[in-house]
């Protein structure tokens, strides 16, 4: 009989809240991130999208000629609705056999004069080859925005992920390590550059006490629920009611309005940030002092890719990233897995073509990395309460999948 923990375990590491963040206090979260993470300052914005509109919106007032931004054909749809927010054309590159990165010979055959943009991503914590990227767009005059969402913390060779292309953004959406419930930062090495990034938000985005408060509340609830107790309630049961519905994208949070909340992050949730972002160092070192563990018997199993950083890389690992010989392989590891609280999920369900909402956003054209990529992999949420009797059944559990 398979065994049963209590509670429910998350698909992502986010850092808990404690109740101390959330007294009044020092509210420039920016400014203490980029002292922790040795960055220029960091600016600010309500969540990963809108900074990824702002930074778009910044590079047309530096190339307004310019209409083309360059995607991976697998990243979060949030990219590919921001894109066309805009009224520009969104391009999608196919990754490269494998893996996660850019196909760097597709890239270059996409870029040209028209592009504005090309947005290597850093996905699920792991560090991808930025610097080729650039080397790419370079020969044509485009800027690159590291989409490090998930990578928060990740460091490429020295340094912090975010400072090889010409703007970097984080989130700090639930999940996503340190967590505003919704937030995003944008990052510069320019001090020009960074400075018009502060100007087209001051233009654009302003203050929204209905959405602030919403976000509060939001914020409230997430440190209430985030822990195995209480996630059966907040995580687990809306869960098991899509996948029983046949409803993969709900059950992994694929489906989002196409109009893009922007507003000032308020006072108290910058403050309740920034006593919370003093433990993320801490927080990301333990995550990867345990995804080594985890790796290493992972890797033992036969016929499983772990997802790795490249030499100079080190990455954070809000989850723990498998790719299977076959699609047959990983969705019998997910009928296994999938529903038992023990923090395995999928990262997105499809490449973006394959998104029926998504139709008239983004182009129909045939991606097959991505495609595969979406069919032949698993994540497992690297949380604190992810502990050795768990893994263990993990990894029995995938064993039994794999067996012939």
């Amino acid at each position: 009989m398979s065994r049963r923990f209590p509670g429910e375990l998350p698909p992502t590491a986010g850092l808990p809240l404690r109740w101390r963040d959330f007294l009044p206090g020092d509210a420039e979260l920016g400014d203490t991130l980029a002292q922790l993470l040795g960055t220029p300052p960091m600016q600010l914005e309500c969540s990963g999208t809108s900074a990824l509109r702002i930074a778009l919106q910044t590079l047309q007032q530096l190339q307004p000629q310019r209409r083309v931004v360059i995607v991976p054909a697998y990243t979060c749809p949030l990219v590919a609705i921001a894109v066309h927010s805009l009224g520009l054309e969104l391009r999608l590159c196919d990754l490269a056999p494998g893996g996660f990165d850019f196909d760097h010979h597709a890239l270059t055959a996409l870029c040209d004069t028209d592009t504005l943009a090309v947005v290597p991503t850093h996905l699920g914590g792991r560090v991808a080859d930025v610097e080729r990227a650039c080397a790419i767009a370079g020969r044509h005059g485009i800027f690159v925005i590291e989409d490090a969402a998930q990578a928060l913390g990740a460091v490429d060779r020295g340094r912090s992920v975010g400072l090889r292309g010409d703007i970097g953004l984080f989130s700090l959406a639930a999940g996503k390590g340190l967590s505003l419930f919704e937030g995003g930062l944008l990052l510069a090495r320019d001090p020009d550059l960074r400075a018009l990034l502060g100007r087209i938000s001051r233009q654009h985005i302003h203050s929204d006490w209905r959405w602030e408060l919403r976000r509060s509340v939001e914020l409230l609830g997430l440190a209430a629920c985030y822990r195995p107790s209480l996630l059966p309630l907040a995580y687990g049961r809306p869960l098991r009611r899509a996948l029983a519905a046949g409803d993969p994208e709900a059950a992994v949070g694929d489906v989002f309005p196409l109009q893009i909340p922007q507003h000032r992050v308020g006072r108290w949730r910058r403050a309740v940030g920034n006593r919370a972002a003093t433990r993320l160092p801490a927080f990301l070192d333990e995550g990867r002092a345990r995804a080594q563990r985890w790796n290493a018997r992972l890797r033992e199993l036969p016929g499983v890719q772990v997802h790795d950083d490249p030499p100079g890389a080190r990455g954070v690992w809000p989850l723990l990233m498998l790719r299977f010989a076959d699609g047959g392989q990983r969705d019998a590891a997910l009928r296994r897995l999938w529903t038992r609280g023990l923090g395995v999920s999928r990262m997105f369900i499809h490449a973006l073509p394959d998104y029926a909402y998504l139709r008239g956003i983004v182009p129909a054209v045939d991606t097959p990395n991505a495609r595969d990529f979406a069919a032949r992999t698993l994540t497992i949420g690297n949380s604190p309460w992810l502990d050795d009797a768990r893994f263990e059944v993990v990894v029995e559990e995938l064993r039994a999948a794999l067996a012939p």
